[in-house]
């Protein structure tokens, strides 16, 4: 941390309530990856910025404790999204702010994490994405608590596409390169494997 005015707390959310569909329709949270479940992974990074670290999951919610302060699941049933998970810890967020974090992707750094929290405190009333290139990035996000009428409106219109519902309210963009290997999503057995493999 810098000697600069100290950030705003924020709450964190870690996004592990997903089908798994590319997964087979495991669990992705907990699947292993460098010896630990995937979710270890962002326990570690996410715990230290935090005294309010939330996972949303639909299912195996013993396991999960262990890594959050709380769970939280979706409002309905049957896996409608990450749109539902990220109101699921907008509710019930402590701080003004949530970092919202996806289960699968366990390169993310303090770096990054330090610089958007750093930018999405100079408008302190708008969301953060990050965005490569001209690609959008939802679920790598910071958000005001205070969105969470707006977005709960968008969700009761129809919108569950994250990004489209963030789009809507004019977000700052972090932008980051276009192949920048923090970001990657192993969100596939062979991206599982292959990272675990090449150490990346």
């Amino acid at each position: 941390m810098s000697h600069s005015a100290p950030l705003p707390a924020c709450s964190i959310l870690l996004l592990a309530g997903g089908r798994g569909q590319r997964m087979g329709g495991q669990d992705k949270g907990l699947l292993e990856w460098r010896g630990q479940p995937l979710i270890s992974h962002l326990h570690a990074l996410a715990r230290p910025l935090s005294d309010d670290l939330i996972i949303s999951c639909n299912r195996n919610q013993p396991r999960y404790t262990a890594y959050a302060d709380r769970l939280v699941e979706d409002a309905e049933a049957d896996f409608p999204g990450p749109l539902a998970g990220i109101l699921a810890g907008l509710a019930v967020a402590r701080h003004d702010w949530l970092l919202v974090l996806p289960c699968d992707a366990p390169l993310l750094d303090l770096p990054l994490l330090h610089a958007m929290r750093t930018q999405a405190a100079n408008q302190p009333d708008k969301p953060l994405m990050l965005r490569r290139g001209e690609q959008w990035e939802p679920l790598l996000c910071l958000l005001p608590r205070t969105l969470h009428l707006p977005l709960q409106q968008a969700w009761q219109q129809g919108e569950r596409s994250p990004r489209r519902a963030l789009l809507q309210l004019d977000p700052q963009a972090l932008d980051c390169a276009p192949d920048d290997p923090r970001l990657a999503n192993l969100n596939t057995p062979h991206l599982l494997a292959d990272a675990s493999v090449t150490g990346q």
